[in-house]
């Protein structure tokens, strides 16, 4: 199921998110029902979903998940993506990026212009986001996931390349960061080896002492690295993206070193 949100309108729509999350007032003030017996961890998560306003605003235009404002934010704020581009959404589930991508870059091919192509891939199942090739329940960090995926690209290079992927918590902060870490890098190493010369890649990190290295790794490869935390993100999230800018490009020569870095093992 794709978003009825359209090209043109999205931009309006992240320009008034800001505004509009805001007007939720009675929603701010309610409490779930029916939270005896469960555990307080999930009397927690369902008493911060009531009161988020992104959650509503989720449902009510037809995102399967809050995270879409968090790239139509970066959409609004860094035109990473256009008609006629192809994606790769690494860690799709359930689907609200790649909804989110299927409209910006014309994927359904309803508005005039070059129509894009979406790709989705994520571990766990998900339900198939129109427009888009979606694997599902497939590990995108193992390599024949990733050969799977690149046979489905037929060979054509990708313009932008996002990660959303994160390690299920282990309420350990160091080792929660090395997970996600090492989650970056795969996703880094298979954006280096698809993308074509001028392309972009969004990764999700949680703030931690590896952070800085990969930024530095990723200006090896990259022209321009941001580090941008989105207004949807959490208040109590460490959570924060980084995003890279007019890849340079690989020589063959350098292929194999492109992927030779010290903080992806």
């Amino acid at each position: 199921m794709s978003s009825n949100l359209s090209y043109a309108g999205m931009n309006s729509l992240c320009r008034n998110v800001s505004r509009s999350v805001h007007t939720s007032c009675a929603l701010l003030k309610e409490t779930p029902q029916n939270l005896k017996g469960k555990k307080h961890s999930s009397q927690q998560w369902l008493t911060r979903q009531l009161r988020d306003p992104y959650v509503e605003k989720a449902k009510q235009e037809k995102y399967r998940c809050r995270s879409a404002f968090k790239l139509l934010e970066i959409q609004e704020r860094f035109k990473i993506f256009k008609p006629g581009q192809n994606v790769v959404d690494c860690g799709a589930a359930p689907g609200s990026w790649t909804q989110v991508v299927v409209n910006a870059i014309n994927a359904l091919g309803k508005a005039d212009g070059p129509v894009g192509r979406a790709y989705a891939v994520d571990k766990l199942p998900f339900y198939p986001v129109e427009g888009a090739v979606t694997l599902g329940n497939m590990d995108f960090t193992s390599a024949k996931t990733q050969d799977m995926l690149r046979e489905s690209m037929q060979g054509v290079k990708v313009d932008v390349v996002l990660s959303d992927m994160a390690p299920n918590a282990s309420g350990v902060r160091e080792i929660d960061h090395d997970n996600i870490i090492r989650l970056a890098y795969s996703a880094m190493k298979f954006a280096l080896r698809v993308s074509q010369p001028g392309g972009t890649f969004v990764v999700k990190v949680w703030d931690g002492r590896k952070s800085q290295q990969l930024e530095q790794d990723l200006l090896r490869f990259y022209n321009r690295v941001k580090i941008v935390r989105p207004d949807a993100t959490r208040d109590e999230s460490t959570e924060m993206f980084l995003l890279a800018r007019e890849f340079k490009g690989l020589k063959t020569r350098v292929d194999t070193s492109a992927t030779d870095v010290s903080s992806a093992n």
